[in-house]
């Protein structure tokens, strides 16, 4: 499944430019100006698995790190700050990674 079946390709693209710079990028940002928050939780449950590269059930800071790549393959790869509040912002539990429901909530609140 594409991210484009869920989100428009114009949005992810203005999402995208929006945090073009290092260290601009935001989450709750991202997930406005592309329009996942508006999203039902089962479109981010969708999303997730398009996320969770290695189909782990989680994504790990690793995959964090190329978030907005997988959203648009020309994007940049988040800078190590970046993924780290990222991180923090999402893992409820602290376990190190993102479960889907850290990421609905994440997303949705």
């Amino acid at each position: 499944m594409s991210l484009t079946s869920i989100l428009s390709a114009g949005a992810i693209d203005s999402a995208i430019k929006d945090c073009s710079a290092p260290d601009s990028f935001c989450s709750k940002k991202f997930f406005q100006i592309c329009g996942l928050t508006k999203k039902s939780p089962q479109e981010v449950k969708e999303v997730f698995r398009v996320l969770d590269n290695d189909d782990s059930g989680y994504i790990e800071e690793e995959e964090l790190k190329f978030f907005l790549q997988r959203f648009s393959s020309g994007a940049r790869v988040l800078t190590e700050k970046e993924t780290k509040a990222f991180l923090v912002a999402a893992d409820g539990d602290s376990d190190g990674k993102i479960g889907v429901q850290e990421f609905q909530k994440l997303v949705l609140s």
